[in-house]
């Protein structure tokens, strides 16, 4: 028998625990990340059990009567185990929109995971979206490396890195996030008048219960930092989570210089390198100049997808 609960801080062990062996989960799942932002979210995730034993999870929180998939992560659909198969997953949705509605929710807005982060497999939810009739909402496009056959970086990029070479700037990995946030919040209100999803303080945090995962990549003159990455590394894929460069970064190529670096160097052994989404207004608009930078490294299209389910 399929059976549907909340999740529930006495549960935190067991979710850890099965995100830990599941065929297509991520740090951003496990609890002590998605709680960092408790107080912006109305939790709503779910767990999922035949008989006894737990067979799905669903990060999720409700914003009214809307259930979503997470309101507060880039993605975050149905994380399950090897033992998933087609079937099964259409009676875990079957058995969660009936939970939904007996919650008195009237539409569940589902984010899947974009397939370059699963270990194997794991598209059954997008089977049962379409039995299910639902409706794709909204498509962000994201630019992603498979590393096994890069391509060849473009002319551009190319020079950027040898400018960069030529003025001597180096690659490090850095502890101390401060200074790449200043550059980041200049970059984000004078390009896009807004501002990091994280602040400084949010990133430290995080880091701190995840060092293995988060990390920032600066390209530095001496001890000033001109550009960095900070990177989300996960089993699979090493996920470019914020980019900035200085007026001087820029001049002299010092974001080419850091990817080259992750690129053929520190995460070369990685099956993915995934740069971001390029696209706002619900995947309406692509910013076509921040596309082709990243694109010029060799990146191709991943598309992250957004259905909602009438309930």
């Amino acid at each position: 028998m399929t059976t549907v609960c909340k999740y529930s801080g006495d549960r935190k062990g067991e979710w850890n625990a099965f995100l830990g062996k599941s065929k297509n989960g991520l740090f951003l799942f496990h609890r002590d990340y998605m709680e960092y932002h408790a107080d912006r979210f109305v939790d709503f995730s779910l767990m999922v059990y035949d008989g006894r034993e737990l067979v799905a999870l669903l990060p999720a929180n409700v914003e009214g009567n809307v259930c979503v998939s997470h309101g507060g992560l880039t993605f975050g659909g149905f994380v399950t185990s090897s033992a998933m198969r087609t079937p099964a997953m259409l009676s875990v949705f079957g058995e969660v929109v009936d939970y939904l509605r007996a919650s008195a929710l009237s539409r569940l807005v589902y984010k899947c995971v974009p397939y370059v982060y699963h270990s194997m497999p794991s598209e059954e939810d997008r089977y049962a979206l379409f039995r299910m009739g639902a409706r794709l909402v909204r498509r962000d496009v994201t630019s992603a490396i498979y590393l096994p056959r890069k391509l060849r970086f473009q002319e551009l990029r190319r020079r950027g890195i040898k400018k960069a070479v030529g003025a001597g700037l180096e690659v490090k990995e850095v502890d101390d996030l401060a200074p790449f946030w200043v550059v980041l919040e200049a970059n984000l209100a004078e390009r896009h008048h807004t501002k990091p999803v994280h602040s400084c303080a949010e990133m430290e945090y995080l880091r701190g219960k995840f060092p293995e995962n988060i990390k920032l990549f600066a390209c530095c003159r001496k001890d000033t930092l001109l550009a960095g990455v900070v990177v989300y590394e996960s089993a699979h894929v090493a996920h470019a989570q914020y980019i900035a460069s200085s007026d001087e970064g820029r001049q002299s190529g010092a974001l080419d210089m850091v990817f080259s670096h992750l690129l053929n160097d520190h995460y070369r052994d990685k099956d993915y390198f995934d740069f971001g989404i390029s696209t706002e207004n619900n995947g309406q608009y692509l910013n076509e100049s921040l596309v082709s930078f990243k694109e010029g490294f060799g990146a191709r299209a991943v598309v992250h997808d957004f259905y909602e389910v009438g309930i």
